[in-house]
């Protein structure tokens, strides 16, 4: 045991979990844990916005897979945190929130920027801590990366009032824990392994869907062992996008309401889904009681709580979707099954992506999202990182950016962020600091945590924004001109501000490009750049993203054009 304040006890425990960097803004609520971070053995970022280091803490975590680390003050500060936690708890992603909090004696008495950040973080995080003595904060941290990075993982709160942080004890700090009521499931019963194997192995038209799970338990190389046994085809969801090689000849892209149209065509032509860590959620799906439907199924998920929900399934196998993948792999190759090179769906797959290559037709403009896009893919290397905003432009990077390295390609899936994808590049580029980082952005996104800008600079983490300018807001209007009869509301960004001056104001680089060959110029410039790089893209207000399943619609209901 040593004596020592709270905010120490805090400090030491992060550092005993191999923190390495922290995301974060001051307050009075948590000064007495930034006083004790002057002397802290890991990276503090200070970020402009709260709201930022949450998308950076969860960047940082999808890079690294483990948990990210953010803290803000009390009231305002720790709301602001809210939209962050409640993206990563939509994703799945680990995340260690850490909140100052009013003293204990004030709490319930409207006290200066008091809020009751448990009640409002609770539907949102896997589990919210408030420690009352300052002995109980190392077993606090603790528990709190075990639940975050255990299971299905996800945000974990931790609350600490100020007198908390202050008070002085002797502290000892725990080699293990025990979480009463928290048993995650890890290993898959066999029995459960055969049963699926058994239902694949009479399957004449077996199709997988992998979806983030696969990401999130690194099982890129048992996915791909799967399918090169079976030689079918493999979907992913969009959160699952960049679980599978899309170079690979088994790949066909994500589906859904802007899927490509071959992977949503083929996946309702198959008789034996494998659901490898995905939740069937309605934008991968459409029609809950269309998809499926005369199907087997069969859904290997480490969440129970997703066996079911969405989609009654033919076998449930529970646990981590890594180890499974290889034990069922296994005896599929004991079984003797081997790849078969004349393959039916290795033809059905040609001719769907020769069809629908020839049907969904670009824009006649020299810069277009689509050309853009190809034109990024070519230029980067396979290692780099690329996350997205939310909008035309997420939609866009689904279709037209192929994800050659597994895990390499992340995005606000499940809330759907406007404003994610650039901070949480920057968190990206503090875990991969050797490799460029990318945001695929929309103007209307990005301006919402444009100023995480000064981040980028100031702690010389120099990522690129390839921001795909229509000078709307791209989605929504769309929307309005395909089921509100083009009444536009509300969507238009009016040329402001101009991006490269902005950029520059930073002192970042600002690139404005007209024709291909100045985008492919900048692209070049802004990968070899010491500081972070805006290059803005011009495209046309009314390029729309095609295919398109219409809300309420199944997938077999796909428009595929104008």
């Amino acid at each position: 045991m040593v004596e020592m304040i709270g905010a120490k006890a805090l400090i030491t425990a992060l550092e005993k979990e191999g923190v390495e960097i922290v995301f974060g803004l001051p307050g009075g609520a948590n000064l007495p844990i930034y006083d004790e971070l002057v002397d802290a053995n890991f990276r503090h970022i200070l970020v402009r916005h709260e709201q930022g280091s949450a998308h950076m803490a969860d960047g940082y975590a999808r890079i690294k897979r483990k948990a990210g680390v953010c803290l803000a003050t009390s009231g305002p500060g720790a709301t602001n945190l809210v939209t962050g936690i409640a993206t990563a708890h939509a994703d799945s992603i680990p995340m260690i929130a850490i909140t100052g909090q009013v003293p204990l004696a004030m709490i319930g008495k409207d006290a200066f920027q008091e809020t009751d950040i448990i009640g409002i973080a609770n539907p949102c995080t896997k589990y919210s801590f408030q420690p009352r003595k300052a002995v109980e904060i190392p077993e606090t941290v603790k528990k709190a990366f075990y639940i975050a990075e255990s299971g299905r993982p996800g945000p974990v709160l931790i609350d600490i009032p100020k007198d908390v942080q202050q008070e002085k004890s002797e502290i000892a700090f725990p080699d293990l824990i025990k979480v009463r009521g928290y048993n995650p499931a890890v290993d898959a019963d066999l029995s459960q392994i055969e049963k699926a194997v058994d239902l694949i192995m009479k399957a004449e038209k077996p199709i997988i869907m992998a979806g983030g799970g696969v990401i999130l338990s690194g099982a890129f190389h048992e996915l791909q062992a799967l399918a090169e046994i079976l030689m079918c085809p493999v979907v992913t969801t969009f959160k699952g996008k960049g679980s599978f090689p899309e170079n690979h000849p088994l790949a066909m892209g994500p589906i859904g309401m802007h899927g490509h149209a071959e992977a949503n065509k083929i996946i309702l032509e198959g008789n034996c889904i494998i659901a490898v860590g995905a939740r069937f959620s309605d934008r991968s799906v459409g029609r809950f009681d269309e998809f499926g439907k005369g199907m087997s199924i069969i859904h290997l998920d480490v969440d129970p709580a997703e066996i079911g929900k969405n989609k009654s399934v033919d076998v449930a196998v529970i646990g981590d979707v890594k180890s499974s993948l290889r034990t069922m792999v296994k005896l599929l190759s004991n079984k003797g099954i081997k790849p078969d090179p004349e393959n039916f769906w290795l033809k059905r797959r040609k001719e769907l992506i020769e069809y629908y290559a020839s049907t969904i037709k670009d824009y006649s403009r020299e810069l277009t999202a689509r050309k853009a896009l190809k034109k990024l893919r070519e230029i980067l290397p396979p290692e780099a990182i690329v996350t997205t905003e939310v909008g035309q432009c997420q939609m866009w990077s689904s279709l037209h950016f192929d994800v050659i390295s597994p895990g390499t390609f992340f995005s606000s899936t499940g809330l759907g962020t406007m404003g994610f994808g650039f901070p949480a590049s920057i968190g990206a580029k503090a875990a991969r600091p050797e490799v460029p980082v990318v945001d695929i952005a929309g103007d209307g996104s990005f301006n919402m945590t444009e100023n995480s800008l000064a981040v980028s600079v100031l702690d010389k983490l120099p990522v690129i924004v390839f921001l795909l300018n229509n000078y709307m807001l791209g989605m929504v209007a769309q929307w309005q001109r395909t089921f509100y009869n083009r009444r536009y509301s509300g969507v238009h960004q009016n040329r402001c501000p101009d991006y490269v001056k902005l950029a520059e104001a930073y002192g970042a680089q600002g690139i404005r490009t007209e024709s291909m060959s100045e985008l492919e110029k900048a692209l070049k410039s802004a990968i070899k750049s010491e500081v972070p790089t805006v290059i803005d893209i011009p495209i046309d207000p009314e390029e729309d993203v095609y295919p398109f399943v219409a809300p309420g619609s199944g997938l077999k209901d796909m428009i595929v054009g104008g």
